[in-house]
């Protein structure tokens, strides 16, 4: 491990697992609680069941046969009409790729072939990948300084700042945000200022290009986080939960902003393994999971109840937006042992990119009551 793999910090949580199953990942001696789902992956929990068996199936049918677009594959075909359903009338084409990142560059790339203009709005603290466009409108400076020169043409605004939306102007190609910022700590804006960010899109002529990589999917109490505000975005951008486990991303919108991508130049996006049959399979699957079990109806209810139980004199607020959790403490020095400790207890957590005061609580959408109790005196052990 230290050895042959690249490593991305200097102090990795180096558990050797071993097997994972629903909320629970092991390692060669004890479980442990996943609290945050793989980061915002696994929320109908580890290796459902109804998602192993797809892929089983469609293994013996083929895998990699043709690089996107191409050739008729059912699982591409099926996983596209379904997402469209659940998606507003105008969202009705989708691409598939193999991450978020990918997602949201090849959202870039439509936004700025559609509208023919040059300028990308994105906010302050928001995370969109690490590739070098999503990077470039990712909104923060640690992450992106020792990497210049990165795409140009990127404009930062404050999420849920009215006075900032005069940066949105007739040069604007696209507006991309988080409906829920994740890195940030769980940061929301009230319905008014969606309602007017969405005007001000309409009348400078940007699309509205919502990141739901990890607040959708069912994470916040609706599949998508926009359905809670009344919005009609241009494109929608999907992730990490979309497949039960398996790389996969996709960006959608309606099919005339989508056709620019055919001609002018033909293959305006390619993608070799972006579509893989057995994550199209295994994301259906997963959309099927969320929508028989029920898992979003109960989303609140378990949100509540955590926060409920987790109440201590070191947690100072506690953020959600359904189970997309922050409790924050005074500061890292103080929250950093609470979870050393914790994973010695046996429950999984971490912190936010651009939050590091604040404990991440995105457990399996499938986590009972019972087990929400546990995690809770484990964490009030652990602090």
């Amino acid at each position: 491990f230290y050895r042959h793999l690249a490593q991305t910090s200097e102090f990795p949580v180096a558990l050797e697992i071993n097997k994972a199953k629903g909320i629970y990942v092991f390692d060669k001696k004890k479980k442990y609680i996943d609290l945050i789902s793989g980061i915002g992956v696994s929320n109908i929990g580890h290796r459902h069941p109804k998602v192993t068996r797809a892929i089983k199936r469609q293994t013996k049918r083929y895998l990699h046969v043709m690089v996107y677009g191409e050739f008729i594959q059912s699982p591409q075909v099926l996983l596209a009409e379904a997402l469209s359903q659940t998606l507003p009338d105008n969202i009705n084409n989708v691409y598939i790729l193999n991450s978020g990142s990918e997602a949201i560059e090849g959202a870039l790339k439509l936004a700025k072939r559609y509208t023919g203009k040059p300028k990308i709005v994105s906010c302050w603290n928001a995370y969109h990948g690490s590739s070098y466009g999503a990077l470039a409108a990712s909104g923060d400076e640690t992450f992106k300084q020792n990497y210049r020169p990165l795409v140009p043409g990127h404009v930062h605004i404050g999420h849920g700042c009215y006075d900032d939306l005069d940066k949105i102007d007739n040069e604007t190609a696209a507006v991309l945000i988080e409906t829920v910022q994740g890195e940030a700590g769980v940061v929301t804006s009230p319905k008014s200022w969606w309602s007017a960010l969405q005007d001000r899109c309409r009348e400078k002529g940007a699309l509205l290009v919502l990141d739901e990589i990890q607040c959708g999917t069912g994470r916040t109490g609706t599949l998508w986080a926009f359905e809670q505000l009344d919005l009609e975005p241009d494109v929608v951008v999907m992730a990490k939960g979309l497949g039960g486990g398996m790389p996969i991303g996709c960006f959608a919108s309606s099919k005339e902003i989508m056709s620019v991508l055919m001609k002018e130049p033909i293959l305006g996006h390619i993608t070799t393994f972006g579509g893989h049959p057995l994550c199209c399979a295994a994301a259906l699957a997963t959309l099927q999971v969320i929508k028989k079990e029920k898992l979003i109806g109960s989303v609140d209810e378990k949100a509540n109840l955590f926060k409920t139980r987790l109440v201590h004199p070191k947690i100072k607020a506690i953020r959600n937006a359904g189970l997309l959790m922050a409790l924050e403490f005074e500061s890292f020095e103080i929250m950093k042992p609470v979870i050393d400790t914790a994973i010695k207890n046996g429950i999984i957590t971490d912190w936010f990119l651009f939050d590091d005061k604040s404990m991440r609580i995105a457990p399996p959408l499938i986590i009972t009551e019972k087990e929400i109790n546990t995690a809770c005196d484990l964490i009030l052990a652990s602090i």
